[in-house]
């Protein structure tokens, strides 16, 4: 069995093309043990916007350290290690929240960027940015505002909630899987996302965060939440 993110798949032995291309995509119900799933991109596939040190740094390093805490966690707490990455988030505090909100964080955001991805949105996310915003402009406005403006380490989201397009902001470990608001897209504003390849100009990293953001992932979670 292959897991992803503590959700467990058939191995990739046994699976077709497609659905391993999938496997990466997906946030299923099932039980532990946790693990770190793989890019569903080559680590140079965004370049120039984002290096192949950055993401060997962000996934290969700090994500990892992320999955390998909370199993530690999971091995002298077997309740843990009997969620889903999502009841964990939702049931734990401290410690296991804060590694499980990171796993679910950066999973999500290495999945919604993609290479030759970007540009103004198609499908029913753009409907609804039009919607909620009254233009791709002034949510990609608003988006870049909270992006650039968040103080500390953090988190960028849109959610669903009750229907409608929300930008929220999450510090630290924070995630919109706690309040049950379904998250849409995001983008990671701690240091370590940035900070090889644009040092301190966090402004520079969400301007080309738009180059890279995957819109058919974004459609698809659009789908998942019933909207």
């Amino acid at each position: 069995m292959l897991s992803v993110a503590g959700h467990r798949f058939a191995s990739l032995a046994t699976t077709t093309p497609a659905l391993r291309m999938g496997l990466v995509r997906c946030f299923a119900s099932v039980t532990g043990p946790f693990q770190c799933p793989p890019l569903p991109y080559a680590k140079n596939a965004l370049e120039p916007h984002m290096s192949a040190e950055t993401l060997t740094y962000h996934h290969d390093k700090h994500h990892q350290t992320y999955v390998d805490t909370l199993n530690s966690i999971a091995a002298e707490n077997p309740s843990i290690a009997k969620k889903t990455l999502e009841q964990v988030i939702k049931t734990e505090t401290g410690k296991p929240f804060n590694q499980a909100a990171q796993i679910y964080n950066h999973t999500f955001f290495f999945n919604n960027l993609g290479p030759g991805a970007g540009g103004e949105p198609t499908g029913k996310i753009a409907e609804l940015i039009i919607r909620d915003f009254g233009s791709f402009e002034k949510f990609k406005e608003e988006f870049t505002a909270a992006a650039v403006g968040h103080f500390g380490s953090g988190w960028v989201w849109l959610v669903a909630d009750d229907g409608k397009l929300k930008i929220v902001q999450g510090h630290d470990a924070g995630t919109p899987v706690k309040d049950s608001k379904a998250p849409l897209m995001n983008i990671d504003v701690w240091e370590h996302a940035y900070y090889i390849d644009y040092r301190n100009a966090r402004a520079q990293y969400v301007k080309n965060y738009w180059n890279l953001v995957n819109w058919d992932f974004v459609n698809k979670k659009v789908a998942a939440a019933g909207l």
